[in-house]
């Protein structure tokens, strides 16, 4: 896993990066484990799948964590299937048409913005580099070139930890059944790119978690929920 621990510090209070789906809650609840004060930041940049925002607030209610939106401004990002009508289908090769240019780029930065400023020592993101769609800015060596980035932008330490990072979707299946409250809380998860509940079952983000599922040998509790 990437872990970049603050410079003479202890891990105490950690700040998520939190969307609302499988991964992000996964590692919310591992951040869970390891710190003593946790809050999950959601960001609202005009996803159509807006219902993971509601996922959201309803999963950090579950797990007892300080939950904060921030609404970006219409327009702030811009490309990307994500921000624009139609349909989703589909897992393609390369970039998928779903990635939106440097967005996880800005939310590191808006984190580590909110990690200095309320003191928090750690900025934590559920992003994995091998059930990916090929988005660059999920893989090791961006979070590694991001961190120190970040040190030399502030001059402060804050640790930025990416537990998932190596996980294939079958291994983030069976992390989440074996800690403490995060099967329960993949219920109420939403991973769809079309924005549906139940989920649409076609898009890439669908396949991909219906695939680890079955890789693990386990139902998807969401599925179940329906």
């Amino acid at each position: 896993m990437v872990y970049t621990e603050r410079k003479g510090g202890t891990k105490m209070k950690a700040i998520v990066l939190f969307s609302g789906g499988q991964d992000s809650t996964t590692c919310l609840y591992m951040v869970k484990e390891h710190f003593s004060y946790v809050k999950a930041l959601s960001i609202n940049y005009g996803q159509k799948h807006q219902l993971e925002l509601e996922a959201a607030r309803i999963i950090a209610d579950m797990a007892g964590v300080q939950h904060e939106i921030i609404n970006l401004p219409k327009g702030v990002l811009k490309g990307g299937d994500l921000l624009k009508p139609g349909h989703i289908s589909g897992v393609t090769e390369g970039i998928a048409p779903t990635w939106v240019p440097m967005r996880n780029l800005l939310f590191l930065t808006i984190g580590v913005n909110h990690c200095i400023a309320e003191n928090y020592d750690t900025l934590a993101i559920g992003i994995n580099q091998m059930d990916y769609s090929g988005y660059p800015d999920c893989r090791d060596d961006f979070i590694e070139s991001f961190t120190q980035t970040a040190e030399l932008a502030s001059e402060q330490d804050i640790g930025i930890w990416a537990p998932l990072i190596y996980c294939d979707k079958a291994s983030i299946v069976r992390i989440a059944h074996e800690t403490k409250g995060c099967w329960e809380a993949l219920a109420y998860t939403h991973t769809c790119y079309n924005g549906v509940y139940p989920p649409c079952g076609e898009c890439a983000a669908c396949i991909l978690r219906a695939k680890g599922f079955a890789q693990a040998g386990f139902k998807d509790p969401l599925i179940e929920r329906y």
